[in-house]
């Protein structure tokens, strides 16, 4: 196995074949021969590109004219009495399109462009990533196909909608469980069918590599402002403890990267434990998962006795997701990462706790990670950043259902 050091790499613990950390127990792409060509072709791409200034400066620029960037970093006073410490939220909700993953889309859609390619395709669940590719791709003129679980078309309307007024052509999968791992399911197919004219523009730091290293490098801004901005409001060179919720990773791997080298800072995942992790009606991977192979990396997984991935469940699409990526599952067995699983109705109350203390309304998934407040003690000087990962005007419906109970 190569040398997981190496520098193109970045501050990720992960080597030339994509597998994380010293014994390469996760990643790597277990994918057929039909797709290897593909793989290859990006991540030549890829390297080629993250190392030509003229890029990364388009990139850069783009998030700051185009996305918004930085993001502030906002100190909530009232939710910092309530628990006791000084809580900081990274106001992804406040990027263009209305969470994190716009970073990722517009480092994947500057990347389709620079290798010809005329087309993208995405999954989505909670549609958030969708809306991301579909504004990107209208922005540099690029043909663009949603794949989505007909499940999420119902629960997630509003963002089935703007989807379609950016131009994006939304295909709702019938198969399995019509959820996120199906969406990415028919995607992967379709990229197999259509490489010389189609680019994959993944939502989330999973499937085979470089897929996850290319996510989490491109939403590595989050860490990488947060880190500064701690700095400059607190006086103290680090937060204590940084929490983001965790569907596949890609919010997380951007809210930790500039940290997971810093073992002085408490790094927390919060899932998805739905209607409670005994009931067998959840998405908490990393609490419940096995060693097993999902779309193309060897990973934590929620299987049956067979091994064999089975249906997740929770109110938030975009953790709804059997999986996780590769980084988040070395974080998490490695032990430089704590995990915690918040239910429905935690993450419920998380969200209107935020919204009448703050007045900020977070999605589903972000509720998760402000669940895990709850779950915590601090010390009054301690700086928590929590990753507010997107804004919850697409979770309105399940709010109002909450709120009339």
């Amino acid at each position: 196995m190569q040398d997981s050091c190496s520098t193109r790499h970045g501050k990720l613990p992960v080597n030339d074949l994509g597998y994380y950390g010293p014994d390469g127990r996760f990643g790597g792409a277990y994918v057929p021969d039909a797709l290897k060509d593909n793989l290859k072709e990006l991540a030549a791409a890829y390297y080629d590109a993250i190392a030509d200034p003229a890029f990364m400066a388009e990139y850069r620029r783009l998030l700051r004219d185009y996305v918004g960037r930085p993001t502030s970093l906002y100190h909530a006073p009232r939710l910092s009495e309530r628990y006791g410490a000084r809580i900081y939220l990274k106001r992804e909700d406040l990027n263009h399109t209305g969470a994190h993953k716009i970073n990722n889309a517009i480092g994947l859609a500057l990347l389709a462009r620079r290798m010809g390619k005329k087309r993208v395709i995405a999954e989505t669940g909670a549609g958030q990533h969708g809306v991301a590719a579909a504004t990107v791709s209208a922005l540099m003129g690029l043909e663009c196909t949603v794949y989505m679980g007909a499940t999420d078309v119902e629960r997630q309307r509003p963002n089935v909608e703007r989807m379609r007024m950016l131009g994006a052509e939304v295909v709702a999968v019938e198969a399995g469980g019509s959820t996120l791992q199906d969406a990415v399911d028919r995607a992967f197919a379709e990229w197999v069918e259509r490489r010389d004219d189609t680019f994959y523009l993944i939502g989330s730091s999973v499937g085979p590599h470089p897929f996850p290293e290319i996510v989490t490098f491109f939403q590595s801004v989050i860490s990488e402002e947060s880190k500064a901005q701690v700095r400059e409001q607190t006086g103290k060179p680090l937060p204590d403890c940084v929490i983001a919720c965790v569907g596949g990773g890609s919010n997380a791997g951007g809210a930790f990267y500039h940290y997971i080298d810093e073992p002085s800072v408490r790094l927390v995942a919060v899932e998805a434990a739905g209607h409670g992790v005994a009931t067998g009606r959840h998405a908490a991977t990393m609490t419940v998962g096995r060693e097993q192979v999902l779309h193309g990396s060897r990973t934590l997984v929620i299987t049956d006795a067979d091994g064999n991935a089975v249906e997740p469940y929770s109110i938030s699409a975009g953790l709804d997701y059997p999986g996780v990526g590769p980084l988040m599952a070395f974080l998490a067995a490695s032990g430089r990462m704590q995990v915690l699983a918040a239910t429905d109705a935690e993450a419920l109350d998380a969200a209107f706790a935020l919204s009448r203390l703050e007045g900020i309304i977070p999605a589903m998934e972000s509720s998760h990670a402000l669940a895990a407040l709850e779950k915590m003690t601090f010390s009054p000087d301690d700086v928590v950043v929590v990753n507010l990962s997107g804004r919850g005007d697409k979770d309105m419906q399940a709010f109002s259902r909450a709120a009339a109970r």
